[in-house]
């Protein structure tokens, strides 16, 4: 129980506050380091050589299924007894598949990516990113999981998932080309839209998975917007993802989104209706790809070839694969792209920046740069760092003046005491409004600040 009276200077109070979660998260995060050392060190006692009396991955989620006989750490670890897991699961109070998990990170980390364990143990990354880096590498080879621990080290405390993920889809690529070939392959097995009846909600709606290929899902979010659009025209107030989700039954239907006609006398608070109409074959497609490859890629004799898309966020593909979505029968126009240079100066003479200055600093940013978000870019603001003055000079429209900042972020820097400045395209100096200070680039935040300092307007003690 917390009891007490509050001062009368709230403020320190507050910075008090957060000065002692950073202590506790420190000290958590030393505790975890530790755990990590006694999971290996039980696990090492209890070595097995024969993988019947080792303890194993179960299948699917790991969370069900039947037991499956692959390590529950990557190649070059040793195989741990079973029996053991279930003892040291049980003497810390975790469930058995929680404790399975947390041996066997604790070995891949200490076997297989030795920079990441290293940083772990010093303190200088908390457990739970080794932890995640780990889960991520099982599958990998050994040349694979050290290359990723070679790349992702010196920046693991700021990375977020998607960065790791990308490491870990290059390393696959260069050092296991045959792994990655299946994957493909299962991949294009795994596409499916399945539409969830027996979960009706009790508001009366079902969940819809899919997954599809990269052209189809632009085709797919095309007609979205369009279909919110046009509700929101005809009156809706709806949030944007209702309309969204009104508009995939139209699209079902067979209804489409149609130019709107005003007609005198029509009272705009009851607009007409969106008349259906039979579907009409789509006269093309333009297939626009962001992808990071030589130009001549797609003519190349090697199929195999990696390229990167950034099509609404990041992915790995072959160079037989664009080549594949952009030989389509229905594709009349393919356009690669970035044919923006991201170094390039652009201004606009206004507030709004240009459709092309626009595309360019979403394409430089690809997320929110607010400190560890990781919101994508597409559908975000784009904010002047340094305010916009209408009574200004011109040219405060321009790449070195934009960033991307989600919704919720752009309103945490125009109304709550959050600053920034771009050091350089691309890298941020965030302060908070209680001192703190963070760097947030592409690879990720560091923290800037190792203790509290005084709230703003606050001498120091």
């Amino acid at each position: 129980m917390i009891s007490g009276t509050l001062t009368a200077d709230p403020m320190v109070d507050a910075a008090g506050v957060l000065a002692s979660a950073r202590r506790a998260r420190a000290t958590a995060n030393t505790a975890e380091a530790q755990l990590l050392v006694d999971a290996v060190t039980w696990a090492q006692l209890h070595v097995v050589d024969d993988l019947d009396d080792a303890a194993t991955w179960w299948s699917g989620s790991r969370t069900m299924g039947q037991d499956t006989g692959i390590p529950i750490a990557g190649p070059g670890c040793p195989l741990v007894a079973e029996s053991a897991v279930v003892e040291f699961a049980t003497a810390i109070g975790l469930p058995q598949q929680a404790g399975r998990r947390l041996l066997g990170e604790a070995l891949e980390l200490a076997h297989r990516l030795p920079r990441v364990w290293a940083r772990v143990q010093a303190g200088s990354l908390p457990a739970w990113r080794g932890r995640r880096i780990a889960e991520a590498t099982t599958d990998l080879s050994v040349e694979a999981a050290a290359f990723v621990d070679a790349q992702v080290a010196p920046y693991a405390h700021r990375v977020g998932p998607a960065q790791t993920q990308r490491l870990i889809e290059v390393a696959i690529a260069q050092y296991m080309p045959q792994f990655a070939a299946e994957r493909r392959e299962r991949a294009a097995e795994q596409r499916h839209v399945s539409v969830d009846h027996d979960q009706i909600s009790f508001a009366g709606t079902v969940r819809i998975d899919a997954e599809v290929d990269l052209p189809d899902a632009l085709d797919l979010e095309d007609a979205l917007q369009a279909g919110a659009a046009h509700q929101a025209a005809l009156g809706s107030d709806e949030p944007l993802d209702v309309r969204r989700a009104k508009a995939l039954g139209m699209l079902a239907r067979g209804e489409q989104a149609l130019p709107l006609h005003g007609t005198a006398g029509e009272s705009e608070a009851t607009p007409p209706p969106c008349p259906p109409v039979p579907p009409t074959k789509r006269a093309g497609r333009e297939v626009v790809l962001y992808a990071h490859l030589p130009a001549d890629a797609l003519h190349t004799s090697d199929p195999d070839a990696v390229a990167e898309v950034t099509n609404h966020g990041f992915g790995l593909v072959t160079a037989a694969q664009i080549a594949t979505w952009c030989g389509l029968p229905d594709t009349t126009k393919i356009t690669v792209k970035p044919v923006i240079d991201l170094n390039t100066e652009l201004t606009s003479p206004g507030y709004r920046p240009s459709g092309t200055l626009d595309e360019q600093v979403r394409l430089r940013d690809r997320e929110c740069v607010f400190p560890h978000c990781h919101r994508s870019a597409t559908h975000a603001d784009l904010d002047h760092t340094v305010p916009y003055d209408p009574d200004g000079p011109p040219g405060q429209t321009t790449t070195r003046n934009l960033a991307v900042l989600c919704r919720l972020h752009h309103r945490m820097k125009t109304h709550c005491g959050w600053t920034y400045t771009m050091v350089e395209p691309g890298v941020f100096l965030w302060r908070s409004p209680y001192g703190y200070q963070y760097l947030r680039d592409r690879s990720g935040t560091s923290h800037l600040t190792p203790e509290p300092l005084p709230p703003p307007g606050r001498p120091e003690q």
